[in-house]
């Protein structure tokens, strides 16, 4: 009797294993809201098996089923989240929109959360990130906040500035830095933080530049920043730091699943 048990025991012990192992092989599938080869070659650094998918231009309802297979979800950079969803839809004109890549997106990060896939923002990523819990933004940086630090210039390549991390923050763990030179290509930025967040890092002139849960648990992994990592220097401990991270969470989150 206990011989049989024992031999059943290993027999669901291997099993498990080998499932285990397949999960592992498989590629993960990283679904990204707007795809570029910029944001693609940032994941396939950390993973060169990754398989990438792109949910620019997909019907709303494909795009999230489709998500429903996928282990993790980057919240890409782009056009202005348009401000009447965070109760300025009088500053349109200050403002460069794509009202249907909102509507995508609030859904992507609405199925993302509800089924605790790991998220990362990129600059607008932050941004919407933000407005879909009810936080607001600074409708144009230079005319509403000022020129103390330079967030966009015409040859974006070249716009860099510091960034200081917040103590005990999850950016801070990641990047094992205090603070550190980003590539900055935006007007807008964080200005009331949702009340789900709390500050990761902020720039020089105090424009929120991460943010992360205010509390975790129980909920997806989630990072986002202000600057392009996927532009930065691999060296740089506020680039690839931040996408082996998630990559790690994703490989969790498939196995978990």
């Amino acid at each position: 009797m206990k011989r049989s048990i024992l031999i059943i025991t290993v027999l669901l012990f291997s099993l498990f294993t080998l499932e285990t192992s397949a999960q592992k092989a498989a590629p993960l599938k990283i679904a990204l809201s707007v795809a570029s080869s910029n944001y693609i070659e940032w994941v396939h650094r950390a993973d060169a098996t990754a398989e990438t998918i792109d949910m620019k231009s997909m019907p709303v309802a494909k795009a999230v089923k489709l998500l429903e297979t996928c282990n993790g979800l980057i919240m890409t950079g782009g056009e202005d989240v348009f401000p009447a969803y965070y109760g300025k839809a009088e500053e349109l004109s200050r403002c460069s929109t794509n009202p249907a890549r909102d509507t995508l997106e609030f859904a992507l990060i609405k199925k993302a959360l509800e089924l605790k896939i790991p998220i990362v923002g990129i600059c607008r990523g932050q941004q919407i990130l933000n407005v879909s819990q009810g936080g607001t933004l600074i409708v144009d940086i230079p005319s509403d906040y000022g020129k103390k630090v330079v967030h966009q210039q015409t040859d974006y390549l070249q716009c860099f500035h510091n960034i200081n991390t917040a103590q005990g923050s999850l950016l801070k763990q990641i990047s094992k830095a205090d603070n550190g030179m980003v590539a900055s290509n935006h007007h807008q930025a964080v200005k009331r933080l949702a009340p789900s967040f709390k500050v990761a890092a902020y720039a020089n002139d105090s424009i929120i530049e991460s943010i992360q849960w205010k509390k975790p648990k129980g909920k997806s992994f989630l990072i986002a920043v202000q600057w392009h990592p996927e532009r930065m220097d691999t060296l740089s401990p506020l680039s690839m730091p931040i996408v082996r991270r998630f990559i790690k969470e994703a490989y969790q989150y498939k196995v978990k699943r």
